[in-house]
C-alpha cells in the first residue's frame, strides 16, 4: 500500500526494494492501495494478508491491530507513525549533509524553503539550520503549502511568499529547498531577477528525482536517499514481525547514499575573482586532460602565483581541485548508470579505469565497483 500512482522515488523505489526482498524469500506479494479497506473490520474474520508494507493510514493501523497483522510503515508524516514500526530516511543527517556541502563551498549566508505538513522536511531544515548556526552563520527560512498548484490563487500566493523571501537575501547565498519542484521554482525566480545559479545562489533541493534534477539547466544538486534500501529493510523487518519478533522500540533510519552534486552548487563562493575564474574553467573542462598549467593559462596568470592563491583561499593545490571535480562527476555516473567503469573514467577525465581506481581507493577508501555496490540494494551478507 504505497500510493504507486504517484511516480516518485519515495513510492516506486520503496516498492522496488521491497520486491527484491520478496523475490529472495519467495513471497507472494500483492499491490493493494486500499488495504485499509480490504482488511476486515471485525477481528473474527480472516485477514487476507500475513503482513503489510504501507504508507500507513489510521484506518489501516486500527484494522491491522484488531486482526494481529503486522504493518511496517514507510511514510514519515503518517498520522500513525509513532504507533507502528517504521523504516525511514535519516532526515537529520541529510539536513547536516546539505549544510556541510554548502559550507564547504564557501557560502556564509543561507536560506531554506520547505513545505507545510512535512515532518521529514522539518527535521532536515532544523538540522540544516543548526549546522550553519554552529558555523557562525544565519539562515532565513520560509514555508509554503505542500501542494502549491491546486488553484491559481494558491499558486500566486506561493509565488509572492517566495519573492518576498528572496527580497531579503544578500548574495552569494546557499539555499536548501525541500522539493525538486520547489528548487526549480527558485532557480527560475533567480533567472527572472538576473541572478546567476550557482554563482549568486547555490541550490540543493529534494531527494534526487532525476527527471526534475537533470533535464533543465542548471541541473539541480540533490541528496540520493536510497529509497530502494528503505523498501528492502522494510521487507526484512516485516519478515521478522511475521515470525513473531517484537517490533523495534525506535524506527529504523537509513542513511542517505550521498550527494548528487550538479551545476546548481558546483561552485565555490570565493571573493577572489581570479580563483573564481579558475574554478569556472576547471568545472567546464575537467573532463579534458588538463593540469595546473592549463588552468593558469586560461586565467592569464603564472602557475606559481595561482597555486599560492588556491592554497590561500581553498587550502588545496590546483590539481586537487581538478581531481575533486572529476571524482564528483564519476560518482554521479557510477551511481546513476550501469555504464562500464572504463567508459566513465574516460568521460570524466581520468583517462583510464586504473587511474580512476587508484584515485577512488586513495580519496574515498573504496574501489569504483565497490562504491557502486554500496549504493545499490543489498541482499543478505
Amino acid at each position: 500500500m504505497l500510493d504507486l500512482e504517484w511516480p516518485y522515488k519515495r513510492h516506486a523505489d520503496i516498492f522496488a526494494g521491497s520486491q527484491k526482498y520478496a523475490l529472495e524469500q519467495d513471497w507472494e506479494s500483492i499491490i493493494d492501495e486500499y488495504a485499509d479497506d480490504t482488511l476486515p473490520a471485525l477481528p473474527t474474520q480472516d485477514a487476507p494478508y500475513d503482513g503489510i508494507i504501507a504508507r500507513a493510514t489510521k484506518k489501516l493501523a486500527v484494522r491491522a491491530e484488531h486482526l494481529i497483522v503486522p504493518v511496517v510503515n514507510v511514510w514519515f508524516s503518517s498520522p500513525v507513525a509513532k504507533q507502528l514500526p517504521g523504516v525511514f530516511p535519516d532526515f537529520e543527517k541529510m539536513g547536516r549533509l546539505r549544510a556541510e556541502h554548502l559550507l564547504s563551498r564557501g557560502f556564509r549566508r543561507f536560506a531554506t524553503l520547505t513545505s507545510d505538513d512535512s515532518r521529514g522536511q522539518d527535521l532536515e531544515k532544523q538540522a540544516f539550520q543548526e549546522a550553519v548556526t554552529a558555523a557562525g552563520h544565519e539562515c532565513i527560512s520560509v514555508k509554503v503549502p505542500l501542494s502549491t498548484s491546486e488553484t491559481i490563487n494558491e499558486w500566486r500566493k506561493t509565488e509572492k511568499t517566495i519573492s518576498d523571501w528572496m527580497d531579503t537575501w544578500e548574495r552569494p547565498i546557499g539555499v536548501y529547498v525541500g522539493t525538486e519542484s520547489g528548487g526549480r521554482v527558485v532557480s527560475q525566480c533567480c533567472r527572472n531577477r538576473g541572478w546567476r545559479v550557482p554563482e549568486d545562489v547555490a541550490i540543493i533541493a529534494g531527494h534526487n528525482e532525476e527527471a526534475l534534477c537533470e533535464h533543465l539547466r542548471p541541473t539541480l544538486s540533490s541528496v540520493e536517499v536510497g529509497f530502494d534500501l528503505i523498501g528492502y529493510e522494510a521487507a526484512r523487518l516485516l519478515d521478522r514481525l511475521m515470525d513473531g519478533d517484537e517490533p523495534p522500540t525506535e524506527p529504523i533510519l537509513i542513511e542517505a547514499q550521498g550527494l548528487m552534486v550538479r551545476e546548481s552548487t558546483d561552485f565555490f563562493a570565493v571573493e577572489d575573482p581570479l580563483i573564481a575564474s579558475a574554478l569556472e574553467f576547471i568545472s567546464a573542462n575537467s573532463h579534458r586532460q588538463i593540469g595546473p598549467d592549463d588552468v593558469s593559462e586560461a586565467v592569464s596568470t603564472e602557475t606559481r602565483t595561482l597555486q599560492r592563491r588556491f592554497r590561500k583561499y581553498l587550502n588545496r593545490p590546483i590539481a586537487a581541485e581538478i581531481r575533486r571535480v572529476r571524482i564528483e562527476r564519476a560518482k554521479r555516473e557510477i551511481v546513476q548508470s550501469d555504464r562500464l567503469l572504463s567508459d566513465i573514467a574516460i568521460d570524466v577525465g581520468f583517462g583510464e579505469a586504473m587511474r580512476m581506481y587508484e584515485v577512488f581507493r586513495r580519496e574515498l577508501g573504496v574501489t569504483p565497483s565497490d562504491y557502486r555496490k554500496q549504493r545499490r540494494v543489498r541482499g543478505e551478507e
